[in-house]
């Protein structure tokens, strides 16, 4: 057992890439562009690997556009009017995510997210998937004046859950989720079954745990 979490009471997930594999209602956003402009259609794991950067990775991937470019700000709002149009169509919970929930709830240990997410999608999804039903907080990337790596939203997720960030735990699958746990005082898990390719390195992000799956997490927890 981690020392570090023999204390948690809560625990604090991000969204896409560690609850819900969203990568595909998002890579179908940017790819109806391409096929909008009579571009070939790029296959999902072209754009899979680059969900967890939101609208920056999506254009990357279809345009080869990067947030420098001058029509970037007009091509991302269109994204965005594609993704809310089909952001619930094929997005799963990841395989264990449901029972690791359950758990938790059965546990009487309170749960939620802090994703960079905008409550523009944020709010809608959550609100349309019922793993979110038992969720005792959801902070959004525009919740609070910052988003992570800041400590903010994660902060704000402690206090509306009503548990001290030092008993709680916060569950990730990119370095910016780290560097926000650990600002904010809280034991930090990196998550590596979602959109991590074999180049990452999570080793350099100094979490101090890792999970290949959901329910790894409990395992960490057990003694808690």
């Amino acid at each position: 057992m981690i020392p570090m979490f023999k204390r948690i009471q809560a625990v604090l997930f991000d969204l896409d890439g560690t609850l819900i594999d969203s990568a595909p209602d998002l890579g179908a956003a940017a790819d109806k562009m391409r096929t909008d402009r009579g571009l070939p259609s790029l296959p999902l794991e072209r754009y899979r690997s680059m969900a967890g950067a939101g609208a920056r990775g999506m254009l990357g991937v279809a345009f080869g556009m990067t947030p420098e470019h001058p029509e970037f700000q007009v091509l991302r709002e269109e994204f965005f009017a594609n993704y809310e149009r089909c952001m619930t169509e094929r997005t799963l919970v990841f395989e264990g995510v449901a029972e690791l929930i359950a758990e938790l709830v059965g546990q009487a240990r309170p749960w939620g997210v802090v994703t960079n997410k905008s409550s523009r999608f944020t709010l809608p999804l959550t609100a349309g998937m019922p793993l979110f039903a038992t969720a005792a907080a959801v902070v959004s990337g525009d919740t609070t004046p910052h988003s992570k790596p800041h400590p903010a939203p994660l902060l704000e997720a402690a206090r509306r859950i009503g548990v001290e960030p030092a008993r709680c735990v916060y569950v990730g699958d990119d370095e910016r989720d780290i560097i926000a746990g650990k600002a904010a005082g809280m034991g930090t898990v990196a998550a590596t079954y979602g959109y991590l390719g074999p180049q990452t390195d999570i080793g350099q992000w100094q979490a101090q745990a890792a999970i290949n799956s959901p329910l790894q997490l409990l395992k960490l927890l057990a003694d808690a």
